[in-house]
């Protein structure tokens, strides 16, 4: 099948996954941090103080996630899909409203989960369950929505945080929020069945048969997976969470450095719909491994980069390490477990990443408070992401021999 073919087939469902991803914008890194000077100076917070509440928040939406993601084994994208936007929503609104530093950490919850967690998580688990030869393809496409977010929305909210109030603009970003609500339960008046209706529309994972979460838990594979998985939403929304700081040290103008993002996101893109073709013909977990490199690649540029020339050239290196994690690791999860347990075995994995964006903000911004310049963690986050290329590689290895034809009992 041509591609435009399977656009023009699918495109009801691409949509949809597109629309959530996108409005997945207002929880995530790259959006709330536009407004962390605002915030810090209204409040009264340090670099820390709000770092560590962005922590606490964040940590309490991946524990939630535990929960909240598991409930795509049960109902419907279209159901779960109009509360997860509606509660978005909410969250935004209140962000408009927050009158005190206690308040803004149940904010900063809600954004975080309904927003970063819940959005792309309802929309990858449905592109990986509706489709199996073409799951590469429809995850590029779906997860396209965040790169659009994180071109469009930052040049034109920044804009906007010169004229206006950063509360009039939640407000607007709660308005476009409510927007993609019909949108979506139009988009998905038709949708298919995310359990199927035959069994042979899961397909299975290694050895032949679905894991539950508890097999996936106890593979000895996944474990190693664990620092590649924290590592790049830990230490990217890190960056992204200080970039005001990152500014403020290399002498930019925040302006001009969201006006890079369009680089990421035209280079990601590119990766997206490449990564996706890989999958399809070589499969996830010969990739994944190779996702760490580009995120070393990234910290030593940022941490060595002193004009705006090189800022711009790990911005597209950034868009490789985008591009390729948000389909890669969602399709090694359908490769090596199965589809029927998906929407729990995938919750793990979004709690994974959303406690590790949890973690990132916050040690950076201790670390900026005791005096450990944010240049030299961008230098050190380089060689954690050798380690965890390497620890990927081995979880990889186990499980091709694992995949190959398979006894009764396989341990990965």
């Amino acid at each position: 099948m041509g591609f435009l073919t399977f656009l023009r087939e699918n495109a009801r469902w691409l949509a949809a996954g597109f629309l959530l991803t996108f409005t997945s914008s207002y929880g995530q890194t790259f959006f709330i941090a536009l407004f962390s000077g605002e915030i810090r100076e209204e409040f009264g917070l340090s670099h820390g103080q709000w770092g560590g509440i962005y922590t606490l928040a964040t940590t309490a939406s991946a524990i939630a996630m535990i929960w909240g993601g598991a409930l795509t084994d049960r109902f419907r994208v279209r159901q779960l899909g109009a509360l997860v936007l509606g509660g978005l929503v909410l969250a935004c609104l209140a962000m408009a409203a927050v009158p005190g530093v206690v308040p803004l950490v149940a904010v900063i919850l809600a954004l975080r989960f309904f927003g970063q967690g819940m959005s792309p998580h309802l929309a990858g688990v449905g592109m990986a369950r509706w489709f199996r030869a073409t799951r590469g393809r429809a995850l590029s496409v779906a997860m396209l929505g965040v790169s659009a977010g994180n071109a469009i929305l930052p040049i034109i909210f920044a804009a906007l945080l010169l004229v206006a109030g950063w509360r009039q603009l939640w407000l607007l970003a709660a308005l476009l929020a409510f927007a993609a609500l019909p949108l979506l339960w139009w988009l998905l008046a038709q949708e298919r069945d995310p359990r199927g209706t035959v069994e042979a529309d899961h397909s299975p994972g290694i050895g032949g048969r679905h894991w539950t979460r508890a097999e996936a838990l106890g593979s000895p594979a996944s474990w190693l997976l664990v620092p590649a998985v924290i590592g790049p939403p830990a230490w990217g929304t890190a960056l992204l969470f200080h970039q005001v700081h990152l500014t403020e040290i290399k002498g930019w103008a925040l302006v001009d450095f969201v006006a890079l993002f369009p680089v990421m996101t035209v280079v990601s893109v590119a990766t997206t719909f490449l990564s996706g073709w890989a999958i399809d013909k070589v499969g996830a977990v010969r990739l994944l491994p190779w996702l760490m490199l580009p995120w070393c690649l990234l910290f030593v540029m940022f941490g060595t980069a002193h004009s705006l020339l090189a800022a711009g050239v790990a911005m597209a290196v950034f868009g490789i390490g985008q591009g390729a994690g948000a389909t890669t690791t969602i399709a090694f999860v359908a490769e090596v477990f199965g589809t029927r347990h998906i929407g729990a075995i995938k919750a793990m994995v979004a709690a994974l990443g959303v406690f590790g964006s949890a973690i990132g903000p916050g040690v950076a911004g201790l670390l900026i408070d005791l005096g450990i310049g944010f240049e030299t963690q961008l230098l050190w986050l380089g060689v954690y992401f050798i380690a965890a290329g390497l620890l990927a590689a081995i979880a990889a290895r186990r499980v091709l021999r694992a995949s190959a034809p398979a006894p009764a009992q396989v341990d990965v």
